[in-house]
């Protein structure tokens, strides 16, 4: 198992209305990724989707990759592609969720937005994880 100092959360800067194979057609075909951006997607009921198992590497975060689990949610944007934390309560919910299963796993990691890593110029996730998942 790689080691893990960072658990990333990320929005996908999508209507909530995109779905899983939307997006992973995407990286496929518009950024020309081989592996997915995350780890885990949450759609806006809710439903976790495990795109890559943990032990592989994922492209969330430009430099830190092979240390970082990624977990994102749909959404983060409203209808102008402005920012905005649009998080439904299921989201919310199975966010907490996902992230406190992860954080047992890998005590030791930091949970973080993908905006609080050095040299992003993001609002991802849009929300202030750092502040929201402290108690974890």
């Amino acid at each position: 198992m790689r080691k893990i100092n960072y658990i990333a959360v990320h929005c996908t800067a999508t209507a909530q209305s995109a779905t899983v194979e939307s997006i992973k057609r995407y990286w496929k075909e518009q950024l020309g990724w081989k592996s997915p951006g995350y780890h885990y997607i949450i759609d806006s009921k809710g439903e976790i989707t495990q795109l890559l198992d943990c032990a592989e590497v994922s492209n969330g975060v430009r430099g830190h990759n092979s240390e970082t689990i990624n977990v994102c949610y749909i959404g983060g944007v409203d209808g102008e592609n402005k920012p905005i934390d649009n998080r439904t309560r299921q989201q919310c919910g199975k966010l907490r969720f996902l992230i406190r299963k992860l954080k047992e796993l890998h005590s030791n990691a930091i949970i973080q937005g993908h905006r609080d890593f050095p040299n992003v110029a993001k609002a991802c996730p849009c929300f202030d994880a750092k502040e929201e998942y402290k108690d974890l």
